[in-house]
């Protein structure tokens, strides 16, 4: 019986394709290129739903030629007041802009010290007033604590909160969600599931001679 050569080998190249997918591999150039910029991904997430929700960001980044496509949503509770927030199919381009137009660096060199990070953390918790900031933070005086929170009034990070008496400051309700999703993406930075990074030595090496 003749065999068909060419038959038995497009159909292994059909089986290895196949499990080039299975195992997370790139499709052939052709196939890829017809998709458009990224490649489908099958099978990411157990949940039906939220596979629904990346393929149609896959769509999305095709469909707009970006680098990237995100939706997050989450929610936040503590302290008597809470934040609910949905933001769908935001561009990764606009996001890497941030860095490009230095906003990334403003913002990380406004919070980015361990004073004015234990504030957030504890107006973040719930509204305080300056005078429980310097009990509760170990703060010697109002004077270092309005040091700190000046920078975070000024960047409309904190505002006086409503309701409450006067020298009472809360989050503003709409810069909670960006706050969460930083400490996320610090804990996506920091995860040593697949690979650890030297932290712990890096801020005294970091720190200006």
């Amino acid at each position: 019986m003749d065999r068909d050569y060419g038959a038995e080998i497009d159909e292994l190249r059909e089986q290895l394709q196949a499990l080039a997918q299975r195992i997370g591999g790139v499709p052939a150039a052709a196939e890829a290129q017809a998709k458009g910029r990224v490649v489908k991904m099958p099978d990411m997430h157990p949940d039906p739903a939220i596979m629904a929700v990346l393929d149609q960001l896959e769509d999305s980044c095709n469909a707009h030629q970006d680098s990237g496509r995100l939706t997050y949503m989450g929610v936040f509770s503590l302290g008597g007041r809470q934040s609910t927030w949905i933001r769908n199919d935001v561009s990764a381009n606009h996001l890497l802009s941030l860095v490009e137009n230095h906003t990334a660096e403003r913002v990380l060199a406004c919070i980015g010290s361990r004073d004015r990070l234990n504030l957030l953390l504890a107006i973040l918790k719930k509204p305080r007033t300056v005078a429980q900031l310097v009990a509760e933070c170990g703060y010697h005086s109002t004077g270092q604590v309005y040091h700190h929170l000046r920078p975070l009034i000024a960047a409309d990070l904190v505002t006086e909160a409503s309701g409450a008496e006067k020298g009472c400051y809360a989050i503003q309700p709409h810069r909670v969600q960006g706050i969460i999703l930083l400490l996320a993406g610090i804990g996506d930075m920091v995860n040593p599931d697949f690979s650890r990074g030297q932290w712990e030595n890096l801020l005294e090496e970091l720190r200006p001679q």
